[in-house]
This record gives structure tokens, sequence and C-alpha cells, in this order.
């Protein structure tokens, strides 16, 4: 949690698990946020973890990101996140350079959320257009149609993605290449589920202390066991660090 990091990340991602805490002899459910980051060799590790009370603000965020700042990362390309309140805000504070891109996988979880166990491949499948389009005019467009074939049967899910159509859009003006890496977070689910299967089998915490201390524990193991998160190439990876060379020259060499 304290070890130096890379100067620059060309992605970060920040999601959020949730554990159970006693707090004051009540037992409650407490957000548990996680930073993994993509370095510019392509391989992912845990950054950070951070226990929080829920409808955390931009002070908080920004004492996260500043946490990371200081341990030396001084740019960060994409970081996608699932609109937490403040965070977009803290993260232009600290890397002003940074895109803010709402994850394409949360989404999708919460747009599936609205709609039955039989129908959700099906939805998934209709939403695919939507985030592989080839332009912001393109996603749109299949916006507006999975709207006029579905929206009157999921509302729901046209409210998530109209919501969330600000911060999703930014990625779309990049190569196809550049966005497969972006909204693929396999790994990032990967390592929610680790975490979540390792705290549900101990029921509740008693203290804030012992519920960050083991899910840091599993974080480093994550990060530096045979087999971990930061021996996990990302497929692609050479063909993406030159489309982030082209569009982002200078950034990825940061000393």
């Amino acid at each position: 949690q304290a070890r130096p990091l890379d100067a620059v990340y060309p992605i970060v991602y920040i999601d959020a698990l949730v554990v159970k805490v006693r707090t004051s002899g009540v037992v409650s459910n407490r957000p548990a946020y996680v930073a993994v980051g993509v370095d510019v060799e392509g391989r992912k590790h845990v950054l950070g973890v951070w226990l929080g009370v829920g409808g955390e603000g931009a002070k908080y965020w920004l004492a996260v990101l500043t946490e990371l700042a200081n341990r030396g990362v001084k740019d960060v390309i994409f970081v996608c996140c699932d609109g937490l309140k403040g965070l977009p805000d803290a993260i232009e504070a600290t890397w002003p350079q940074a895109n803010v891109q709402t994850c394409v996988v949360h989404l999708i979880r919460a747009s599936t959320r609205y709609c039955s166990w039989k129908d959700r491949k099906r939805i998934a499948g209709a939403l695919r257009p939507i985030y592989t389009a080839v332009s912001v005019e393109a996603a749109a467009d299949a916006m507006d149609t999975f709207e006029l074939e579905h929206g009157e049967r999921y509302p729901g899910i046209v409210a998530v993605w109209r919501s969330a159509w600000e911060r999703f859009i930014p990625f779309l003006a990049y190569p196809a290449i550049i966005r497969k890496i972006v909204y693929t977070t396999n790994m990032v689910e990967s390592v929610n589920y680790q975490m979540r299967k390792a705290s549900k089998t101990r029921g509740h915490f008693p203290d804030d202390d012992s519920a960050l201390k083991l899910l840091r524990l599993i974080a480093r193991d994550l990060s530096t066991t045979r087999g971990g998160v930061a021996g996990t190439g990302t497929q692609g990876w050479a063909e993406a660090l030159n489309a982030f060379e082209i569009h982002f020259p200078n950034r990825l060499n940061i000393c």
C-alpha cells in the first residue's frame, strides 16, 4: 500500500466491492475500493485498497489519488470508473490530462439487473453494437435502435446508458485496439471475485483495520505470486502501445 509506483499508467481501473464490517456494535455493508493499473509493459498491478463508508465525495477521492501521486504516479491516460460521486473532479485535479471513462463492464452489469436471467445474454448482445461502434455518431444510432427495440420493456436499461453517456463516449474517439484494451476488464472482475470469495468466507470483520488487512494481503498475493495479475500480460498490448504513442505522444516516457 506504500510501495513506490510507476510514473505513468496507460489505464487505471477503480472498482468497488462490498464487505461487512462491525462498527459501533452494528454490522453494516461497507465499500472497499480497489485501484488496478496497467503499466507500459501491459502488466496489471493492484495499486491500492481503501475502505469507504458509502457516498464518498471529491475530498475523499482527492486524498486517495493524492496518495497514488505521492507514491510516484505522475500521469494516467485513461481512468475507468463507475460514476463514483466526486471522482471525476478529483481525477482532473490530480492528473489534468487523464480521460475519465465510464467502465463498459459496469454499464453492462448495471443493465442486466433490469432484465430476467433468460434475457440477459440476448440483451448483452443487443448492447454490443453501442460500445463497439466506429464513432460517437454510430454509437448514438445504435443506442437509438436499442431504445426503439427494447426501451418499452426495459426503460431502466435505457436510463442507465443515457445517464452515463457523456462519460461513456470519450474512448470512441480512439482506434478500436485502444478501445478494446480499455473496455476489456476481465482481469478487474477476477481481482474482485477473489477478494469477494475470501471476504465472504469470514462472514463479517470486527473492525476496519482487519478488513483492510485481509483485502490488502489478498491484493499483495495477486500482485506477487506466479500467475497473479502482475504476471499476466494484456493480449494485443504491443499494437495498443503503438496506438497510445501516436495519440498520446511523449506521455508514456515520463521519468
